[in-house]
């Protein structure tokens, strides 16, 4: 259940601050290549659709990619204001937040980011969200791949994690950094992070 309370926090927080966007900001590049801003927020639009429409887009369309590609194709022509109503809707409820909340947790707070790096928008992550994710980091970001063989040491909380050339950074850099994201790299220190660029 606890964790099941961050994934509705996060949603909520996330809500709250695209209310405050203008129409720019929704067409902006996010940190998801080839998404903006609105696609990135239709593609966290999974728990806010009835749970049989999405195991049938699942079916048919089988990979992870094609199938947040199905749902960003069918919320283009859609306004801002139902995309964040949309998502209001999945606050505290949904499959994935009910089956697998660390993975909900873990791609909210990830995409959040997402959104808010690129347009200046800096915030503070509540520690208990920042560790969570961390701890369980998204697996379809496919993370272990890039953290093997690595030893990543938070810097604004208390958290370590694995062996080898260490990757120092605050906990939101490296939750980035291991879910893909080439953009934070430059704020990582150590001897690892050569190894951790290299990897894609």
């Amino acid at each position: 259940m606890a964790v099941r309370r961050l994934v509705a926090d996060e949603r909520t927080d996330l809500v709250a601050f695209l209310r405050t966007l203008s129409d720019d900001d929704w067409e902006a590049p996010s940190l998801c290549a080839g998404w903006r801003v609105r696609d990135v927020v239709a593609h966290l639009l999974y728990d806010a659709v009835p749970v049989s429409s999405y195991l049938l887009v699942a079916a048919r369309c089988r990979a992870a990619d094609r199938i947040n590609e199905h749902w960003v194709d069918r919320a283009r022509s859609l306004p801002p204001s139902t995309l964040v109503d949309r998502l209001e809707s999945s606050v505290g409820k949904g499959l994935f937040a009910a089956v697998a909340p660390s993975i909900a947790l873990a791609d909210a707070l990830v995409h959040h980011q997402d959104i808010r790096r690129p347009l200046g928008r800096e915030r503070t992550i509540p520690p208990e969200r920042m560790l969570a994710v961390l701890d369980r980091p998204d697996p379809f970001a496919r993370p272990g791949p890039r953290a093997r063989g690595l030893r990543f040491v938070a810097t604004d909380v208390p958290w370590t994690r694995g062996d080898g050339p260490e990757v120092r950074g605050t906990g939101e850099a490296i939750a980035l950094a291991v879910a893909g994201r080439e953009a934070v790299l430059d704020e990582l220190a150590g001897d690892g992070v050569a190894v951790l660029r290299g990897r894609r």
